[in-house]
């Protein structure tokens, strides 16, 4: 399942594993440290924030050429535009220099990390692996003019985009979607709307001035169930073997989509 529903709510599966991850170290910190009475929680949320901090300005440097310098484009974080590695870095630094000063949370803030941080890698793994045995559905979508069309019938790497008109972000995304069909080479760009008419798309289409191509109709939203997400925005990467390669769930950036691209090819 792409999307682990909470209520009225569908996020993101790994998210919810960092969560739970998380929320299992600040338990064990707080249980180890009980007994020393000493508390690591404040410590650990620290880290996260310097983490978090970090993987976000290490992706913004790295796809600077997407980012005004002087508006707060960067600070946009809805399109999930983080880099894994330097976040992990700087929150081990950042820890280890507090450990340095405080002997005392040295304890409770290894327990912590090493239970958090390995049910986060052996679930966010396990979940790895499922998600990547995913084949390519194969199921029958509609042209706007009404031709049956299949996603097995196209050839090389596949970006396929679960949308609707009433979903603000799939509206904002549009513009960047456009622009990547003019520029990839190589790659597919496939726009499946999730359950609209014709009509309803083509005066979409209009109002905002787009040009679309590959721009599909799934009248019962049946790849939204396929896939085991009911979020939209959904952004699905296939290999050219048909493999689901990655997905990413809420709105994409130009610096987003342009990083999905490269860990496709």
């Amino acid at each position: 399942m792409l999307s682990t529903e909470l209520g009225f709510l569908a996020l993101s599966t790994e998210r919810v594993l960092a969560a739970l991850a998380f929320a299992l170290a600040l338990l064990v910190g707080w249980l180890a440290g009980r007994g020393r009475d000493v508390s690591v929680v404040d410590l650990l949320s620290s880290m996260l924030l310097v983490s978090l901090v970090a993987a976000r300005l290490s992706f913004v440097l790295l796809y600077h050429e997407h980012y005004q310098l002087f508006s707060l484009g960067w600070l946009d974080i809805r399109d999930g535009g983080f880099l894994l590695w330097p976040g992990l870095l700087a929150a081990a630094i950042y820890g280890g220099w507090r450990a340095w000063q405080l002997t005392a949370v040295r304890r409770p803030l290894l327990l912590a990390a090493l239970i958090g941080g390995g049910f986060w890698v052996l679930s966010l793994g396990a979940f790895t692996q499922l998600q990547q045995s995913q084949q390519l559905p194969d199921m029958a979508f509609y042209s706007l003019a009404g031709k049956p069309m299949q996603l097995t019938d196209i050839e090389g790497p596949l970006v396929v985009n679960i949308w609707a008109t009433w979903c603000p972000p799939c509206r904002r995304e549009m513009p960047v979607l456009q622009q990547a069909q003019e520029d990839l080479d190589g790659v597919t760009i496939v726009l499946v709307n999730a359950g609209e008419s014709t009509a309803e798309i083509a005066h979409f289409l209009t109002s905002q001035g787009l040009e679309l191509n590959n721009l599909w109709r799934d009248p019962n939203n049946a790849l939204g169930q396929a896939v085991g997400s009911r979020a939209l925005p959904t952004t699905l990467f296939y290999h050219s073997d048909g493999s689901l390669a990655d997905a990413h769930l809420g709105e994409l950036s130009a610096a987003g989509l342009q990083r999905a691209i490269e860990r496709l090819r």
